[in-house]
C-alpha cells in the first residue's frame, strides 16, 4: 500500500480502497481520493487488486481491511443478496445525481464501461477487423487473441455474437453453444487477467486483437500505440463501489463514496479514462471533445449485460469454465 502525499495533518484513521490497478487506479487515486484527502484530511491507502475471495474472506472472518471497493456489477448484486456489504447511506450519498441504473441498496456506480474489439493497427494493415465473428477468423485476421481470462460478464456473450445469435436472445446464456464457439480457437486464446495485461499484450504484438474494457484502449492509445477500436455490439456494463461489512471505517467510507461519485470527480475520471460518468450532471461540465470518445456515445448496436443474470448463474458458470480453460 502506498499513502497519498498530502500537507495535511490527519485527525482521522485512513481508509483503505481496494481497485483493480493499472491506469485506472492511478486515476482513481489522482481524481477521487486525492481530492477527498484535501477536502476532509481523510487519507486513502491505495490496495489491490480487487479480490472476491479475500473480501468474503475478511467479512465472514470479521477482520475487514478494506473500506471501499471497487468490484463487477455482478458480485455487487450477489454480495448484496448475500449480506457481504453495507447498505449506502442516501443522506450522504447523492442518489438524486446518479443514473438510477447505478443506485442499489447497497451498492453505488463507480463507472460504466463496455467491452469492446481492441487490435493493434500495425498487425492488421489490410484490413481491420471489425466485428466480434471476426475476432474469431483466424485465417483472415491471424494471431493470438486475448480475453478476459475471469467467469464474469462478457467472453461468452461475444462467443454467442460471433456465433449468429441475435442480442435480444443472448439470456439465458447458451452456455453449449458458446463454448463450442469458444473451442474453435482455444489453442490462439491468450488470457488477461487485469487491464494493465490487456494492454501489455496488445502493445507488445503477443495478442494483438481481443476483447478489451474501452477505457483501458484509451489510454493505451493516449501513450501512441496505434490502436483500432470497433465500437460495433459493444457490450456495457458498470463497476461498483461497494463498502464490506464490518469495514472499520464505515462512516468515513460512505463520505468518500459521496465525493467519489459527485459530478466534478466522475467528469474528471471521464476525461482521463475514456470511462463514462454515473453521475448524470458530469456530461455539462466536459468537452465536447471528451464525451464524443465515451461509451454512451456509441448506442446504435450497444448491448447491455445481463447482471442479474449473471449474479444468480456466475458460481455456476464459473464451475464449467475453469474446467474449460484447465482442459
Amino acid at each position: 500500500m502506498t499513502a497519498l502525499p498530502t500537507a495535511l495533518a490527519f485527525a482521522a484513521d485512513p481508509i483503505v480502497f481496494a481497485s483493480w490497478g493499472g491506469t485506472t487506479q492511478s486515476s482513481q487515486q489522482k481524481d477521487w481520493a486525492q481530492p477527498f484527502t484535501q477536502s476532509t484530511g481523510i487519507n486513502v491507502l491505495m490496495d489491490g487488486p480487487t479480490d472476491y475471495g479475500k473480501l468474503k474472506a475478511m467479512v465472514e472472518s470479521g477482520n475487514v481491511n478494506w473500506d471501499v471497493v471497487d468490484v463487477e456489477g455482478d458480485f455487487a448484486y450477489a454480495a448484496q443478496r448475500d449480506g457481504l456489504i453495507e447498505p449506502i447511506d442516501y443522506a450522504v450519498v447523492k442518489k438524486d445525481e446518479i443514473d438510477p441504473r447505478f443506485a442499489s441498496a447497497s451498492a453505488v456506480g463507480s463507472f460504466y464501461y463496455s467491452f469492446v474489439l481492441g487490435y493493434n493497427k500495425t498487425n492488421y494493415k489490410g484490413g481491420e477487423p471489425q466485428s466480434w465473428a471476426d475476432l474469431f477468423d483466424t485465417k483472415k485476421f491471424p494471431g493470438k487473441r486475448t480475453f478476459y481470462k475471469w467467469s464474469a460478464p462478457g467472453v461468452l456473450e461475444v462467443a454467442l455474437l460471433a456465433d449468429g445469435v441475435p442480442p435480444n436472445r443472448l439470456y439465458p446464456l447458451d452456455l453449449d453453444r458458446a463454448f463450442r464457439k469458444l473451442d474453435t480457437i482455444k489453442s490462439d486464446i491468450v488470457w488477461w487477467g487485469g487491464g494493465a495485461q490487456s494492454q501489455q499484450l496488445l502493445a507488445s504484438g503477443e495478442a494483438p486483437i481481443g476483447i478489451f474494457w474501452n477505457g483501458r484502449l484509451h489510454a493505451l492509445e493516449e501513450t501512441g500505440v496505434p490502436v483500432g477500436i470497433s465500437w460495433n455490439q459493444n457490450l456495457t456494463a458498470a463497476d461498483m463501489l461497494v463498502i464490506p461489512k464490518g469495514a472499520k471505517h464505515r462512516d468515513e467510507a460512505m463520505k468518500y463514496l459521496a465525493a467519489a461519485t459527485s459530478a466534478q470527480a466522475q467528469a474528471k475520471f471521464a476525461a482521463d479514462t475514456g470511462y463514462a460518468p454515473v453521475n448524470v450532471k458530469s456530461a455539462a461540465l466536459m468537452s465536447p471533445a471528451v464525451a464524443k470518445t465515451l461509451p454512451d456515445q456509441y448506442k446504435a448496436t450497444q448491448i447491455n449485460l445481463d447482471m442479474m443474470y449473471w449474479a444468480q448463474n456466475r458460481d455456476a458458470i464459473a464451475t464449467r469454465w475453469y474446467a474449460w480453460q484447465s482442459k
